[in-house]
């Protein structure tokens, strides 16, 4: 989904954009809420990846619609052309309030960091005689985030423009990003002590958000019982007053109800959720090392003896079409034997050398006590100096 797809209508009468950007100094998030956030880890955001439903009702428990949200896994890409992994958000609300049809939509894409890489939502109410839309765009372009804002009242049609500096918006939670937030406090059931987040207001506008436990309560959901933990969500705006919201929420970031503070109605769950439980990673097993009897084993005996035998044939029968190799080494073994140098090595290298064919040729005449190029590896052993298997010993 793209901020390009917003449509603005044919018959509206539409303002043209105009790019702003926040009064300085901006607000900033505290060190508390940008350590919480950091310590979200990819094993973590294993365990929220799942879709619930809620039913709206009032506060007769008359329902009036219906609310959903799924949090997967997914990939990303973004005007570059790159791609990444990240989490897509959705979520849809409709329903009726005071008999007026409205509703708000949400879809958004999360780095693992909680940082918003896209993400569009859409609230409308169908006022009889002025009906009320509200499009927000929000889009990371590379050290910047772009917002972009579309109200409609009636026929009247206004857009806004507002980009933040990307290192101003450190500790900022985004609708999507909230939504998934909430799942990392039920599952660890505790809330940041004094972390002051940043969020947007109604009027599009930074602003501290903060979140309060408000301790455990045991709700019935059916003929079932089961504990919830409940975290209060507070907006500051600084124009208008706070606005806070109520989640009760299962151990494992199931959303059990929904309150928003002053309003008439509230989501609640209507059937028990099987409560999903974290992953024992129980230790590799272990397995003692037992020795290999292949000698009281018939067939690894019987292998053994074939190859040997195989191995014995084909060395004699490469011996016998190839009798120089072993003139050669009954020639060296001989010499070795006379000779006994301490470095075994250094004399088999000097022997062999130059048969290769690589070597540059001697003189016919060289001189006793010529150096070997093999003894600048090694101290030339007494018992071996001035050989030169080319002078004719040997």
């Amino acid at each position: 989904m793209s901020s390009k797809a917003h449509s603005t209508g044919l018959r509206a009468k539409h303002r043209q954009p105009s790019p702003r950007k926040q009064s300085l100094p901006l607000p900033k998030a505290n060190a508390e809420a940008i350590n919480f956030l950091k310590s979200i880890q990819p094993k973590d955001l294993q365990l929220l990846v799942f879709s619930e439903t809620l039913a709206m009702v009032s506060d007769t428990g008359e329902p009036l619609g219906e609310l959903t949200i799924d949090v997967q896994k997914g990939k990303y890409r973004d005007e570059l052309g790159v791609i990444s992994y990240c989490l897509i958000v959705h979520a849809l609300n409709r329903g009726f309030l005071d008999n007026l049809l409205c509703g708000n939509s949400l879809l958004g894409y999360l780095s693992g960091k909680m940082e918003i890489m896209e993400q569009h939502s859409h609230e409308f109410i169908k006022l009889l005689v002025l009906p009320m839309e509200r499009k927000t765009s929000l889009v990371r372009q590379e050290d910047q985030l772009a917002m972009t804002r579309i109200v409609k009242e009636g026929e009247e049609m206004k857009t806004e423009v507002t980009f933040f500096p990307w290192n101003s918006t450190a500790g900022f939670i985004s609708e999507a990003a909230n939504l998934v937030i909430l799942r990392v406090m039920a599952w660890r059931q505790m809330v940041p002590s004094n972390a002051r987040f940043l969020a947007l207001d109604t009027e599009g506008k930074l602003c501290y958000s903060t979140y309060q436990a408000l301790g455990f309560q045991t709700i019935q959901v059916g003929h079932q019982q089961a504990e919830v933990f409940i975290v209060e969500q507070t907006v500051h705006s600084d124009e208008g007053i706070p606005m806070s919201c109520q989640f009760y929420l299962f151990s494992d970031g199931h959303l059990a109800k929904r309150v928003q503070v002053g309003s008439p109605g509230c989501c609640i769950i209507t059937k028990m959720p099987i409560l999903r439980e974290q992953d024992e990673i129980e230790p590799p097993p272990v397995f003692e090392k037992k020795p290999l009897a292949w000698e009281e084993d018939m067939e690894l005996y019987s292998k053994f003896m074939d190859r040997k035998e195989e191995l014995r044939l084909s060395h004699n029968s490469y011996m016998l079409h190839h009798p120089e190799a072993h003139a050669l080494i009954s020639d060296f073994l001989l010499f070795l034997l006379l000779r006994q140098p301490a470095d075994v090595v250094t004399f088999a290298a000097e022997y062999f050398g130059p048969f290769s064919v690589r070597r540059q040729p001697t003189p016919a005449l060289p001189s006793s006590n010529r150096p070997s190029p093999f003894r600048s590896l090694a101290p030339e052993p007494s018992s071996s100096c001035g050989f030169t298997p080319a002078s004719g010993e040997g």
